[in-house]
Protein backbone atom coordinates (compact mmCIF):
# COMPACT_ATOMS: atom_id res chain seq x y z
CA UNK A 1 0.00 0.00 0.00
CA UNK A 2 1.29 3.16 -0.79
CA UNK A 3 0.45 5.57 1.96
CA UNK A 4 1.25 9.50 1.43
CA UNK A 5 2.32 10.71 4.71
CA UNK A 6 1.32 14.01 5.96
CA UNK A 7 -1.92 13.84 3.37
CA UNK A 8 -5.51 13.34 4.28
CA UNK A 9 -6.86 12.04 1.45
CA UNK A 10 -5.01 9.05 -0.39
CA UNK A 11 -6.99 9.47 -3.53
CA UNK A 12 -7.57 11.86 -6.09
CA UNK A 13 -11.21 11.20 -7.47
CA UNK A 14 -13.08 12.14 -10.59
CA UNK A 15 -14.29 15.67 -10.97
CA UNK A 16 -18.02 15.18 -12.07
CA UNK A 17 -18.17 18.72 -13.91
CA UNK A 18 -15.19 17.58 -16.29
CA UNK A 19 -15.78 15.22 -19.07
CA UNK A 20 -12.13 14.28 -19.69
CA UNK A 21 -9.60 13.70 -16.51
CA UNK A 22 -5.52 13.03 -16.68
CA UNK A 23 -4.77 11.13 -14.00
CA UNK A 24 -1.45 10.38 -12.41
CA UNK A 25 -0.14 7.03 -12.51
CA UNK A 26 -0.49 5.60 -9.20
CA UNK A 27 2.89 2.86 -10.13
CA UNK A 28 4.84 6.00 -11.17
CA UNK A 29 4.67 7.24 -7.79
CA UNK A 30 4.98 3.64 -6.31
CA UNK A 31 8.28 3.94 -8.63
CA UNK A 32 9.08 6.80 -7.01
CA UNK A 33 8.86 5.57 -3.40
CA UNK A 34 10.96 2.74 -3.95
CA UNK A 35 13.53 4.52 -5.67
CA UNK A 36 13.80 6.97 -2.71
CA UNK A 37 12.91 9.58 -4.64
CA UNK A 38 11.54 12.69 -4.43
CA UNK A 39 8.01 13.30 -6.73
CA UNK A 40 7.15 16.47 -7.58
CA UNK A 41 3.62 15.51 -7.88
CA UNK A 42 3.19 16.01 -4.00
CA UNK A 43 3.84 19.53 -3.35
CA UNK A 44 1.67 21.82 -2.43
CA UNK A 45 1.18 24.70 -5.19
CA UNK A 46 -0.24 28.44 -4.34
CA UNK A 47 -1.77 29.53 -7.46
CA UNK A 48 -3.27 33.57 -7.21
CA UNK A 49 -6.35 34.53 -8.39
CA UNK A 50 -8.25 37.90 -8.63
CA UNK A 51 -12.50 37.26 -7.86
CA UNK A 52 -14.71 40.23 -8.11
CA UNK A 53 -16.75 39.22 -5.29
CA UNK A 54 -15.18 37.88 -1.52
CA UNK A 55 -18.64 37.59 0.24
CA UNK A 56 -20.70 34.80 -0.17
CA UNK A 57 -24.55 34.51 1.04
CA UNK A 58 -25.41 31.85 3.52
CA UNK A 59 -28.75 30.63 2.70
CA UNK A 60 -28.75 27.26 5.15
CA UNK A 61 -30.89 27.35 8.47
CA UNK A 62 -28.07 25.49 10.30
CA UNK A 63 -26.16 28.20 10.20
CA UNK A 64 -26.41 31.12 12.18
CA UNK A 65 -24.36 33.45 10.02
CA UNK A 66 -25.98 36.16 7.05
CA UNK A 67 -21.79 35.76 4.94
CA UNK A 68 -18.92 33.47 5.05
CA UNK A 69 -15.44 34.77 3.20
CA UNK A 70 -12.55 32.69 2.91
CA UNK A 71 -9.49 34.20 1.55
CA UNK A 72 -8.44 30.73 0.39
CA UNK A 73 -9.97 27.46 -2.10
CA UNK A 74 -8.26 24.73 -1.05
CA UNK A 75 -6.92 23.22 2.15
CA UNK A 76 -3.57 22.39 3.12
CA UNK A 77 -4.63 21.25 6.36
CA UNK A 78 -6.01 17.93 4.75
CA UNK A 79 -9.00 17.09 7.24
CA UNK A 80 -10.04 14.00 5.64
CA UNK A 81 -13.40 14.46 6.68
CA UNK A 82 -13.73 18.20 4.99
CA UNK A 83 -17.45 19.16 3.89
CA UNK A 84 -15.38 21.99 1.63
CA UNK A 85 -13.72 19.44 -0.82
CA UNK A 86 -16.33 19.35 -3.46
CA UNK A 87 -16.18 23.07 -4.06
CA UNK A 88 -12.83 22.53 -5.34
CA UNK A 89 -14.41 20.77 -8.35
CA UNK A 90 -15.75 24.15 -9.41
CA UNK A 91 -12.49 24.99 -9.85
CA UNK A 92 -11.33 22.24 -12.27
CA UNK A 93 -9.73 20.30 -9.51
CA UNK A 94 -10.60 16.78 -7.76
CA UNK A 95 -12.03 16.92 -4.20
CA UNK A 96 -9.16 14.71 -2.95
CA UNK A 97 -5.40 15.49 -3.07
CA UNK A 98 -6.12 18.42 -5.23
CA UNK A 99 -7.89 19.90 -2.52
CA UNK A 100 -5.02 19.89 -0.19
CA UNK A 101 -2.12 20.42 -2.54
CA UNK A 102 -3.33 22.94 -4.90
CA UNK A 103 -4.54 26.29 -2.82
CA UNK A 104 -6.05 29.33 -4.25
CA UNK A 105 -5.18 31.95 -3.27
CA UNK A 106 -7.51 35.89 -3.24
CA UNK A 107 -4.95 38.27 -3.61
CA UNK A 108 -7.17 41.20 -3.45
CA UNK A 109 -9.26 39.83 -1.31
CA UNK A 110 -8.78 42.78 1.60
CA UNK A 111 -9.79 45.46 -0.85
CA UNK A 112 -13.07 43.21 -2.14
CA UNK A 113 -14.06 43.22 1.36
CA UNK A 114 -13.47 47.12 2.37
CA UNK A 115 -15.16 48.21 -0.72
CA UNK A 116 -17.99 45.72 0.00
CA UNK A 117 -18.72 46.90 3.17
CA UNK A 118 -18.55 50.69 2.23
CA UNK A 119 -20.76 50.55 -0.51
CA UNK A 120 -24.58 52.59 -0.58
CA UNK A 121 -26.76 49.49 0.57
CA UNK A 122 -24.73 47.60 3.01
CA UNK A 123 -25.96 47.04 6.31
CA UNK A 124 -23.90 45.64 9.24
CA UNK A 125 -24.30 41.75 9.20
CA UNK A 126 -22.99 38.45 10.57
CA UNK A 127 -20.08 37.66 8.48
CA UNK A 128 -17.98 34.55 8.47
CA UNK A 129 -13.79 33.81 8.52
CA UNK A 130 -13.40 29.92 7.14
CA UNK A 131 -17.01 29.14 5.99
CA UNK A 132 -15.34 26.70 3.34
CA UNK A 133 -11.30 26.65 3.96
CA UNK A 134 -9.56 27.52 7.28
CA UNK A 135 -8.64 31.23 6.67
CA UNK A 136 -5.58 30.51 8.68
CA UNK A 137 -4.15 27.65 6.74
CA UNK A 138 -0.15 27.50 6.56
CA UNK A 139 0.37 29.89 3.58
CA UNK A 140 -1.70 32.48 5.82
CA UNK A 141 1.74 32.87 7.90
CA UNK A 142 3.50 34.48 4.27
CA UNK A 143 0.95 35.98 2.63
CA UNK A 144 -1.43 37.40 5.45
CA UNK A 145 -4.67 38.24 3.04
CA UNK A 146 -6.76 37.14 6.55
CA UNK A 147 -4.84 39.68 8.59
CA UNK A 148 -5.36 42.24 5.92
CA UNK A 149 -9.11 41.35 5.84
CA UNK A 150 -9.17 41.94 9.78
CA UNK A 151 -7.29 45.25 9.81
CA UNK A 152 -10.38 46.41 7.24
CA UNK A 153 -12.84 45.33 9.92
CA UNK A 154 -11.13 46.85 12.64
CA UNK A 155 -11.32 50.07 10.88
CA UNK A 156 -14.39 50.22 10.01
CA UNK A 157 -15.70 48.41 13.54
CA UNK A 158 -18.08 45.70 11.85
CA UNK A 159 -18.01 42.38 13.74
CA UNK A 160 -16.88 39.12 12.62
CA UNK A 161 -17.07 35.63 13.71
CA UNK A 162 -13.88 33.13 12.82
CA UNK A 163 -13.94 29.34 13.16
CA UNK A 164 -9.89 28.05 12.27
CA UNK A 165 -7.84 25.27 14.03
CA UNK A 166 -4.57 27.08 13.22
CA UNK A 167 -2.59 28.38 16.24
CA UNK A 168 -1.52 31.34 13.62
CA UNK A 169 -4.43 33.21 14.67
CA UNK A 170 -2.50 34.25 18.23
CA UNK A 171 -0.05 36.54 15.17
CA UNK A 172 -2.96 38.52 15.07
CA UNK A 173 -3.68 39.16 19.12
CA UNK A 174 -3.26 42.79 18.36
CA UNK A 175 -6.18 43.01 16.28
CA UNK A 176 -8.14 40.69 18.15
CA UNK A 177 -7.98 42.17 21.03
CA UNK A 178 -8.98 46.01 20.12
CA UNK A 179 -11.62 44.21 18.15
CA UNK A 180 -12.97 42.19 21.22
CA UNK A 181 -12.94 45.27 23.13
CA UNK A 182 -15.43 46.80 21.40
CA UNK A 183 -17.36 43.02 21.18
CA UNK A 184 -16.77 42.96 17.47
CA UNK A 185 -15.49 39.21 16.94
CA UNK A 186 -16.18 35.78 18.58
CA UNK A 187 -13.68 33.14 17.86
CA UNK A 188 -14.15 29.42 17.28
CA UNK A 189 -11.72 27.29 17.74
CA UNK A 190 -11.69 23.21 16.13
CA UNK A 191 -10.93 20.98 18.31
CA UNK A 192 -12.13 16.86 17.44
CA UNK A 193 -9.63 15.41 19.62
CA UNK A 194 -7.53 15.15 22.66
CA UNK A 195 -4.76 12.39 21.58
CA UNK A 196 -2.31 13.50 19.01
CA UNK A 197 -2.15 10.23 17.33
CA UNK A 198 -5.71 10.59 16.13
CA UNK A 199 -5.05 14.58 15.23
CA UNK A 200 -2.15 13.62 13.19
CA UNK A 201 -3.64 11.17 10.77
CA UNK A 202 -7.11 12.80 10.59
CA UNK A 203 -6.21 16.11 9.98
CA UNK A 204 -2.44 15.72 9.05
CA UNK A 205 -1.37 19.13 8.53
CA UNK A 206 -2.68 20.81 11.05
CA UNK A 207 -1.68 22.69 14.47
CA UNK A 208 -0.94 20.20 17.13
CA UNK A 209 -3.60 19.30 19.87
CA UNK A 210 -1.10 20.71 22.15
CA UNK A 211 -0.89 24.01 20.37
CA UNK A 212 -4.55 24.42 19.77
CA UNK A 213 -5.64 24.35 23.97
CA UNK A 214 -2.81 26.49 24.52
CA UNK A 215 -5.03 28.77 21.59
CA UNK A 216 -7.58 28.63 23.18
CA UNK A 217 -6.30 29.45 26.76
CA UNK A 218 -4.56 32.49 25.25
CA UNK A 219 -7.58 33.84 23.74
CA UNK A 220 -9.29 33.52 26.53
CA UNK A 221 -6.56 35.33 28.88
CA UNK A 222 -7.22 38.40 26.05
CA UNK A 223 -10.63 38.50 26.74
CA UNK A 224 -11.02 37.37 23.38
CA UNK A 225 -14.34 35.19 23.37
CA UNK A 226 -13.98 31.07 22.64
CA UNK A 227 -16.27 28.72 21.01
CA UNK A 228 -14.98 25.17 20.75
CA UNK A 229 -16.23 23.26 17.85
CA UNK A 230 -16.02 19.62 18.39
CA UNK A 231 -16.76 18.62 14.98
CA UNK A 232 -17.33 16.48 13.00
CA UNK A 233 -17.91 13.72 15.21
CA UNK A 234 -16.89 10.70 13.77
CA UNK A 235 -18.29 7.78 15.39
CA UNK A 236 -16.01 4.84 16.79
CA UNK A 237 -13.03 7.68 16.09
CA UNK A 238 -13.65 10.07 18.28
CA UNK A 239 -17.19 10.00 19.95
CA UNK A 240 -15.35 8.23 22.96
CA UNK A 241 -14.03 11.86 23.58
CA UNK A 242 -16.51 14.58 24.07
CA UNK A 243 -16.49 14.95 27.82
CA UNK A 244 -13.28 15.11 27.98
CA UNK A 245 -12.77 17.39 25.34
CA UNK A 246 -15.34 19.75 26.75
CA UNK A 247 -14.07 19.54 30.08
CA UNK A 248 -10.76 20.46 28.99
CA UNK A 249 -11.66 23.67 27.05
CA UNK A 250 -13.69 24.69 29.97
CA UNK A 251 -11.01 24.70 31.90
CA UNK A 252 -9.12 26.63 29.87
CA UNK A 253 -11.85 29.33 29.82
CA UNK A 254 -13.83 28.51 26.55
CA UNK A 255 -17.39 30.14 26.73
CA UNK A 256 -19.36 27.42 24.91
CA UNK A 257 -19.05 24.44 22.63
CA UNK A 258 -20.71 23.13 19.47
CA UNK A 259 -20.56 20.35 17.58
CA UNK A 260 -22.01 18.07 14.69
CA UNK A 261 -22.05 14.78 13.41
CA UNK A 262 -19.71 13.78 10.17
CA UNK A 263 -21.41 13.46 6.94
CA UNK A 264 -19.63 12.83 3.70
CA UNK A 265 -21.00 14.55 0.93
CA UNK A 266 -20.79 14.01 -2.68
CA UNK A 267 -17.19 12.87 -3.53
CA UNK A 268 -16.41 12.68 0.47
CA UNK A 269 -17.86 9.70 0.59
CA UNK A 270 -15.25 8.14 -1.78
CA UNK A 271 -12.28 9.62 -0.10
CA UNK A 272 -13.54 9.19 3.50
CA UNK A 273 -13.93 5.08 2.44
CA UNK A 274 -10.74 4.95 0.63
CA UNK A 275 -8.98 6.60 3.52
CA UNK A 276 -10.54 4.75 7.05
CA UNK A 277 -9.74 1.16 5.01
CA UNK A 278 -6.26 1.93 4.53
CA UNK A 279 -5.97 3.70 7.98
CA UNK A 280 -8.47 1.64 10.59
CA UNK A 281 -8.46 -1.79 8.44
CA UNK A 282 -9.85 -4.10 11.15
CA UNK A 283 -12.75 -1.48 12.03
CA UNK A 284 -13.27 0.50 8.97
CA UNK A 285 -16.67 -1.41 8.50
CA UNK A 286 -17.82 -0.49 12.42
CA UNK A 287 -17.04 2.79 11.15
CA UNK A 288 -18.93 3.39 8.08
CA UNK A 289 -21.92 1.58 9.55
CA UNK A 290 -21.99 3.85 12.20
CA UNK A 291 -21.66 6.74 10.11
CA UNK A 292 -24.56 5.29 8.12
CA UNK A 293 -26.47 4.81 11.16
CA UNK A 294 -26.79 8.56 12.13
CA UNK A 295 -27.84 9.44 8.57
CA UNK A 296 -31.08 6.84 8.07
CA UNK A 297 -28.76 4.07 6.46
CA UNK A 298 -26.47 6.50 4.10
CA UNK A 299 -23.25 7.89 4.23
CA UNK A 300 -24.32 11.65 4.03
CA UNK A 301 -28.00 13.43 4.55
CA UNK A 302 -28.23 16.59 3.40
CA UNK A 303 -31.67 17.73 4.53
CA UNK A 304 -31.56 21.04 6.57
CA UNK A 305 -32.19 20.20 10.56
CA UNK A 306 -30.86 17.07 10.18
CA UNK A 307 -27.74 16.58 8.25
CA UNK A 308 -25.35 18.29 11.22
CA UNK A 309 -27.27 16.77 14.14
CA UNK A 310 -27.60 13.02 12.15
CA UNK A 311 -30.84 10.77 13.57
CA UNK A 312 -31.35 7.29 15.25
CA UNK A 313 -29.81 5.85 18.23
CA UNK A 314 -26.23 6.71 17.89
CA UNK A 315 -26.94 10.79 17.48
CA UNK A 316 -29.10 10.45 20.45
CA UNK A 317 -26.22 9.12 22.52
CA UNK A 318 -23.69 11.73 20.91
CA UNK A 319 -26.46 14.44 21.71
CA UNK A 320 -26.88 13.31 25.37
CA UNK A 321 -23.35 13.13 25.96
CA UNK A 322 -23.10 16.79 24.78
CA UNK A 323 -25.72 17.86 26.74
CA UNK A 324 -24.74 16.64 29.88
CA UNK A 325 -20.80 17.94 29.15
CA UNK A 326 -22.32 21.42 28.36
CA UNK A 327 -24.50 21.33 31.73
CA UNK A 328 -21.73 19.83 34.06
CA UNK A 329 -18.48 21.94 32.35
CA UNK A 330 -20.02 25.36 30.97
CA UNK A 331 -23.50 25.61 33.08
CA UNK A 332 -23.28 29.31 33.99
CA UNK A 333 -21.34 30.50 30.97
CA UNK A 334 -22.97 33.31 28.42
CA UNK A 335 -21.66 33.37 24.53
CA UNK A 336 -21.12 36.81 23.40
CA UNK A 337 -23.33 39.05 21.17
CA UNK A 338 -21.59 41.11 18.90
CA UNK A 339 -22.22 44.71 18.58
CA UNK A 340 -23.30 45.99 15.13
CA UNK A 341 -24.12 49.26 15.93
CA UNK A 342 -20.51 50.48 16.31
CA UNK A 343 -20.03 50.22 12.47
CA UNK A 344 -18.61 52.73 10.85
CA UNK A 345 -18.53 52.74 6.82
CA UNK A 346 -17.31 56.53 6.40
CA UNK A 347 -13.97 55.46 8.61
CA UNK A 348 -11.61 57.54 7.30
CA UNK A 349 -8.68 56.61 9.69
CA UNK A 350 -5.56 54.72 8.66
CA UNK A 351 -5.12 52.16 11.63
CA UNK A 352 -1.50 51.21 11.83
CA UNK A 353 -0.96 47.87 11.70
CA UNK A 354 1.82 46.30 9.54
Amino acid sequence: MNYRKGRGAQINTHNHFLKHEHEIRDDFLNYCALENEKSEVNKTQYLQIYPKTILNKVNSPDIGVAYSMNPYQGCEHGCIYCYARNTHEYWGYSAGLDFERKILYKANAADLLEKKIRSKNWRPQNIMFSGNTDCYQPIEKKIEITRKMLAVLLKLKHPVSIITKNALILRDLDILTKMAALNLVNVSISITTLSEQTRSILEPRTTTIKKRLETVEVLTQNAIPVTVMVAPIIPAINSHEIISIVKKVSELGATSVAYTIVRLNGAIGKIFTDWVQKTYPNRADKILHQIQDCHNGNLNDSRYQKRMSGQGKIAEQIKLQFELAKNRYLKNKEKLVLDFSRFDKDQKNQISLF
